[in-house]
């Protein structure tokens, strides 16, 4: 966690997936109405808000390439980093219904689903179920990370962007560019695809293009290894709908949070499997239950990290895919006795610092309470400074949280 302000805060660029303008016609339809509205309908304004409120001072861009967007907002937020624009970046996506006129669109398009189920890689799939959400992550170089000492969630190994040219029609996918795409970040992440453990597919379960998907992973998976059954393939869009402009970020937060607890997470609606799609011959095999993750293992017998790739395909034919692979921190140093430690504290006025020193005490006081020198580093990295403040140094929990109470008591020239 990071203050808003102060000096490495400013080095922050902030990319944002988006696709859908309702509220320009929600303005539009109450102005015909006679209830005339000023509503800034520009996209840019939710990137720029972002960086105008953290006073950040990197690169601040919205990016449209319909259901792909915030997947591709990641990518392009890597490259800004690894092209040294910024040192740490905000990417993700959003994605709200606030009017009527999209689903009218949708429905005269077919493109829904008959019953409202998104049965990604399941037999009866009829079209999308459309869902709402928002989702970002912080990202930076690893190696700032580690020495900043932050927690780290897991590490993008590679990403690729490209474009499906021109098909059969427009929102039809092209299955060598996707296989290509696949390929590619294979390629740039330097790893042998039988060593990925999960796809978090695109997935929107259509009889369209959940084949096509399958067809291009599977392809490009055979360049590497013969094997099948070896790789679990799953949507988040089965359980949540599609997020279209934060479906990518959506899926991208589940293979995150898988690669945290190891474990493999169900697809569901999907107790038939897609009869065109031949898993028997597949490296993939739909997980359609929650079960532990194995892990693969190099030919010396060494257990490699959990490694996840996720799709995300806009309509439009922008494709995007990243390689994830699970942090592995070096093993720690046999702990010792605890150092002592700044604990710093701030507040409004001196009434407010009192009350919060109380709470702080107690809630450190309380079984399971995190390391004095995780605490520490948070107060002194992740709380703004404001103008009532307190400084000690404290030798361990206990005597930081004694210390803490008694200057909620008022107590404080006592120690």
């Amino acid at each position: 966690m990071y203050k808003r302000q102060g000096g490495q805060g400013h080095d922050v660029g902030v990319f944002v997936g988006v696709m859908w303008d309702d509220y320009a016609i929600l303005a539009a339809a109450q102005s015909a109405l006679g209830n005339h509205q000023v509503v800034l309908a520009n996209r840019s304004a939710i990137a720029n808000q972002v960086s105008y409120f953290g006073d950040f001072r990197g690169p601040s861009v919205v990016i449209d390439t319909a259901c792909s967007a915030s997947l591709v907002a990641v990518h392009q937020a890597c490259e800004s980093i690894r092209r040294g624009e910024c040192s740490y970046a905000i990417a993700g996506g959003v994605n709200v219904a606030v009017h009527p006129d999209k689903y009218v669109h949708l429905s005269r398009k077919t493109m829904l689903s008959d019953d409202g189920r998104c049965r990604a890689f399941g037999a009866g799939g009829t079209g999308y179920v459309p869902g709402e959400g928002v989702g970002a992550v912080v990202l930076k170089r690893l190696s700032d990370a580690v020495r900043d000492g932050d927690t780290v969630h897991a590490v993008i190994r590679a990403s690729a962007v490209n474009h499906g040219g021109r098909t059969s029609g427009y929102t039809v996918p092209n299955p060598q560019a996707q296989q290509a795409l696949v390929e590619q970040a294979l390629d740039g992440a330097g790893i042998d695809a039988r060593t990925i453990g999960c796809v978090e597919a695109h997935g929107t379960g259509t009889a369209l293009g959940d084949p096509i998907e399958h067809t291009a992973l599977a392809q490009a998976f055979a360049r590497h290894t013969g094997d099948t059954g070896f790789c679990a393939i799953g949507s988040v869009k089965s359980a949540i709908g599609h997020l279209e402009g934060a479906a990518g970020i959506a899926g991208l937060t589940k293979a995150v949070l898988q690669l945290r607890h190891g474990v493999l997470l169900p697809t569901l609606h999907a107790e038939e499997l897609n009869p065109v799609i031949d898993f028997e011959n597949s490296p993939f095999t739909v997980q359609r239950e929650t079960a532990p993750w194995p892990r693969a293992y190099d030919g010396d017998g060494r257990a490699l990290p959990r490694r996840a790739a996720v799709s995300s395909f806009g309509a439009g034919g922008t494709n995007a895919h990243v390689v994830l692979e699970e942090y592995v921190a070096p093993r720690p140093v046999p702990a010792g006795p605890e150092q002592a430690e700044l604990i710093v504290l701030s507040a409004r006025d001196e009434d407010r610092l009192r009350a919060r020193a109380a709470d702080l005490g107690r809630a450190l006081a309380e079984p399971g309470s995190p390391r004095l020198a995780d605490v520490a580093h948070t107060l002194r990295v992740g709380r703004e400074p404001l103008a009532a403040r307190l400084a000690f140094l404290a030798a361990d929990l206990a005597d930081a949280a004694g210390k803490l109470a008694a200057v909620g008591r008022d107590e404080g020239g006592q120690w």
